[in-house]
């Protein structure tokens, strides 16, 4: 019965987790990872609550896209721009260097003949399961929270553009950089307009509509949101592209206390609607028992979530001199929290293009979910014992 209502069944998680993150227990795991368990403990795999339909794949792929606008209108380059942003990209070229040399290794293992796509699965960092984590733990202005927003946000758009020019079918790598190239211009273009074209009759209807029922500020945010994901999928990239693109150039244009109000709403609509259809989803997805059918992905799996933080963790090294010495390894936990979407995306293609093995892929998924789970809940317990050592230095 349950099965034909799923978006009472999503939103009864959605309820469920933030309030078990309240007890002693649950305040310990990030809520995000609460509603992808929960997604996983009533998916067709386990308790066969709600069925993984074609609606809640379309709802996913929607939360999905919602949950990397909010993370394109967080990036505030003056609270990145310099230290951050420049260890931000050597770590994600280390990341890249490192994978490469691993997979170099893999590639002697028989079935492992996918080495581009896999060194792109393990350079990938998931900005949109960082970004609540960090918002809700208040870290976001944090020197740790600058850090790790610039390294997630490489983390995220570093592989994206690798997706998009190297496993595009519809187009050549040459004619897919030419349309990078002018995409870029098209959201500089909207970027410069949004932060600097504010004609006052213009400001003065959005002001008297944010709190009418036509809420054209927010439909306006979705119509760019909608115009973005569309012309990056044209152009032969993945909808997350677009969908951070808008929410930059929406973040941008929303800057300062003028904005706050529509920066609210536009709060409530994505991770209040949108997001649970996303990590909710994700988790009824996931086919559990997958890991334990055949010996090679049972071990090709801990192998995975051990590389992703080698590859994404290791270059922590680079931020010695900008992090206390006990941040360091929580840092790097979080920097090997996967993209799970992206290696979503990158095992498809492998499997649909025939150049990735189903061993494979089921590990790759199912490492980026572990590492979904565990890395996250291991950095924030690391965390509040570091915030709990220096709260008494500090009252001293």
């Amino acid at each position: 019965m349950l099965s034909h209502h799923p978006i009472f069944v999503i939103f009864v998680v959605a309820v469920t987790a933030p309030l078990l993150a309240q007890t002693r227990l649950g305040s310990r795991v990030p809520v995000v990872v609460i509603e992808v368990l929960l997604g996983v403990l009533i998916g067709p795999h386990v308790l066969q609550l709600i069925e993984n339909d074609a609606f809640l794949a379309t709802m996913r792929s929607v939360g999905m896209v919602a949950v990397m606008f909010m993370a394109g209108m967080e990036i505030d380059f003056n609270r990145i721009k310099g230290k951050p942003l420049s260890l931000a990209a050597s770590g994600w070229l280390s990341s890249v260097v490192l994978a490469v040399l691993v997979v170099g290794v893999l590639h002697v293992i028989p079935d492992v003949q996918a080495p581009m796509m896999v060194v792109i699965a393990l350079t990938t960092t998931g900005l949109g399961t960082l970004l609540p984590i960090l918002r809700d733990s208040g870290q976001l202005e944090a020197p740790f929270g600058r850090m790790l927003l610039a390294a997630g946000t490489l983390g995220e758009v570093g592989p994206i553009v690798a997706v998009s020019l190297a496993l595009s079918s519809r187009y050549s790598t040459w004619q897919e950089f030419l349309f990078l190239l002018v995409f870029l211009g098209l959201v500089g273009l909207a970027a410069a307009v949004g932060v600097g074209a504010r004609p006052p009759k213009v400001i003065a209807l959005l002001s008297r509509t944010m709190h009418a029922s036509t809420q054209l500020p927010v439909r306006l945010s979705l119509m760019i949101l909608g115009g973005l994901v569309l012309i990056a999928n044209e152009f032969g990239f993945e909808a997350v592209f677009g969908a951070f693109a808008a929410g930059m150039i929406v973040g941008l244009a929303t800057r300062g206390p003028d904005g706050e109000a529509f920066r609210l709403k536009i709060d409530a609509v994505c991770f209040g609607w949108f997001a649970p259809f996303f990590y909710v989803g994700t988790g009824i997805a996931f086919d559990i028992g997958a890991l334990t059918r055949d010996l090679p992905t049972m071990l090709l799996l801990p192998s995975f979530l051990v590389l992703f933080l080698l590859v994404r963790g290791l270059p922590v090294l680079l931020y010695r001199r900008e992090l206390a010495k006990p941040e360091l390894l929580p840092f790097a936990l979080s920097m090997s929290v996967t993209s799970l979407g992206l290696v979503v995306v990158i095992t498809h293609v492998g499997l649909q293009t025939n150049h990735m093995s189903p061993d494979i892929a089921r590990a790759l998924v199912g490492a980026a979910l572990l590492s979904l789970l565990v890395y996250p809940t291991l950095s924030r317990i690391l965390l509040s014992r570091v915030q709990a050592v220096d709260s008494p230095i500090k009252q001293d």
